[in-house]
């Protein structure tokens, strides 16, 4: 620190003068040195910190496209941790640019900023206009005249907001015959009740699409000044899955009239009455997808609840339906092969995660070979994803075809020279078992070669379950499976699940029930993608 202490320069010779200026020059010479090196050491951190970000950007991106594509494998665990990681390189390297001085900042040699895109223009927007400090010149005090502005853009937030809507009925009597004349009651998608359909739209799309239990939404209105209990949102929501049970009941319809259909389960902890602890019972998804062959028909997901595995469950969904089951090797699938009105088409992308497993563990020549393999059939898919179901046929037969004759005997050859009890062999064992179903799909242009629009629609099931821990009920199962059928539904048409709901409960209660297949989110999502400004 630079002396704020000076003696009587009026006594001082100018030796003692000039001693006095030398060290205060070297005082300050210091500590512009100590605030370069910190600058330096800040520009080196910021630097480091974005090719760590760059770096983690591009992982998490092939990370997306292997767990959103054909060739997921990567544990969805993994992906979040990186999501992580770079949300805490990125506020730490915020905070080291924001300590720096303003003038240092611009000459940050961290690599260029993305571009940032352009804030929406539906938007509301405020001008705020900034007068010059004075109206005439500073300096000579000649009139000012105006040559330009400089624009810039602030993106801020308005707290949530809730207004009452207070329904008035004026009554009339006649003065012949005292007949009473009113208007009558407007609908409400709760009978009598308090919510209107935005804000019922809203707390089952926090729960069911963005993973928020009923207490924590409860927290968040009592912050925002309206006390709802979580009991009464729980009534909403029951409520809400009675009216809307129409729509899931033909979502079903629609999926068990396809000639296709994914298939798969996942676990879901449910409290057991009495006993103080959860059960493991199950989600059924099932997906009606055909786009990838070229099919304008509409994709829908149905899922169902179930207090547990058994092998009757999917038979009672599956009841009725006739054509091609894209499933994993799940024994309680068997059953529903026997009579031939429905057919297996297994998973490569399960049978190459065996190999994969493995491969992590410790890699080997054997299981690099089947992955490049596999690999390889999976190529010839990104090539014809999107075009009609004959071009994939032929396309399969005269490419896919050989490669899977050649990678069978190619693993009959390698089983010989495996130990039996090993795991390459098992992974062996279980692609040749499943060997017709596994290639069934080369066959037939309308099948896929994997199961992965079943495993992409249990992603929500999935990140729900890590917040809300487990379902108070058999009931609250049931009622969860209808809201992610709908959900689900509008979001593989592209409406945004809020702005459906919101239009749904704002029609159906006057809505006829013969007419219903109108409110269906394929039928509803080109005039809602007209104006997003209308979400919930």
């Amino acid at each position: 620190m630079i002396d704020a202490s000076l003696p009587d320069l009026e006594t001082l010779d100018s030796e003692a003068l000039k001693k006095i200026i030398a060290a205060q020059h070297r005082q300050l010479l210091e500590q512009q040195q100590r605030a370069s090196r910190q600058i330096e050491s800040a520009s080196r951190k910021m630097e480091q910190a974005g090719q760590q970000i760059e770096h983690l950007k591009l992982v998490i991106e092939k990370y997306r496209q292997m767990l959103f594509g054909a060739k997921s494998e990567k544990l969805r665990g993994d992906l979040e941790q990186l999501e992580f990681q770079l949300e805490e390189l990125e506020t730490e390297q915020a905070a080291v640019e924001a300590k720096q001085p303003p003038t240092s900042r611009t000459g940050n040699k961290s690599g260029p900023r993305a571009p940032r895109k352009p804030l929406p223009e539906h938007l509301p927007r405020e001008v705020i206009i900034h007068p010059a400090a004075c109206t005439c010149c500073p300096d000579c005090g000649g009139a000012l005249r105006q040559f330009g502005e400089d624009r810039s853009e602030q993106l801020e937030r308005i707290a949530a907001s809730y207004k009452v809507i207070e329904h008035v009925r004026p009554k009339f009597a006649c003065g012949a015959c005292e007949q009473v004349v009113q208007a009558p009651a407007p609908a409400r998608p709760i009978d009598h009740g308090l919510p209107g359909p935005a804000l019922l739209a809203h707390v089952l799309v926090s729960k069911f699409a963005d993973h928020l239990p009923l207490y924590r939404q409860s927290e968040i209105y009592t912050r925002e000044g309206v006390n709802l209990c979580r009991s009464t949102l729980a009534g909403w929501v029951g409520a809400a899955s009675e009216l809307l049970a129409p729509l899931v009941e033909q979502i079903r319809s629609h999926v068990m009239a396809a000639a296709k259909i994914h298939a798969d389960d996942t676990p879901v902890p449910v409290l057991a009455p009495g006993k103080g602890r959860t059960k493991t019972a199950r989600l059924w998804t099932y997906v009606r997808d055909e786009r990838a062959a070229g099919c304008q028909t509409a994709p829908a997901v149905w899922m169902a609840y179930s207090q547990d595995r058994k092998g009757e469950h999917p038979r009672q969904h599956l009841k009725g339906f006739r054509g091609a089951l894209q499933a994993d090797a799940y024994s309680g699938f068997h059953h529903l092969y026997g009579d031939g009105a429905i057919y297996e088409v297994a998973c490569w992308a399960h049978a190459r995660r065996k190999f994969h497993d493995i491969h992590l563990a410790h890699a080997s020549p054997t299981t690099t070979e089947a992955l490049l393999r596999i690999g390889a059939l999976y190529g010839i898919e990104e090539e014809v994803r999107g075009k009609p179901a004959e071009h994939r046929c032929s396309v399969r037969q005269a490419r896919a075809r050989p490669l899977l004759d050649t990678l069978r005997q190619w693993m009959e050859k390698s089983l010989g020279s495996l130990s039996a009890k090993s795991e390459t062999a098992a992974a062996i064992r279980y692609a040749l078992s499943h060997w017709r179903a596994l290639t069934r799909y080369v066959d037939d242009g309308l099948l896929e070669i994997d199961n992965s629009a079943a495993e992409r629609s249990l992603r929500a099931v999935v990140l729900g379950r890590k917040n809300y821990l487990f379902m108070g009920s058999d009931d609250g199962g049931h009622r969860a499976a209808a809201l992610y059928s709908l959900i689900g539904t509008a979001k593989l048409n592209g409406a945004d699940p809020a702005l459906y709901l919101r239009t749904v409960l704002a029609k159906l209660p006057d809505h006829p029930i013969n007419q219903i297949q109108q409110l269906l989110p394929w039928n509803l999502a080109p005039s809602l993608q007209n104006d997003p400004s209308k979400a919930a």
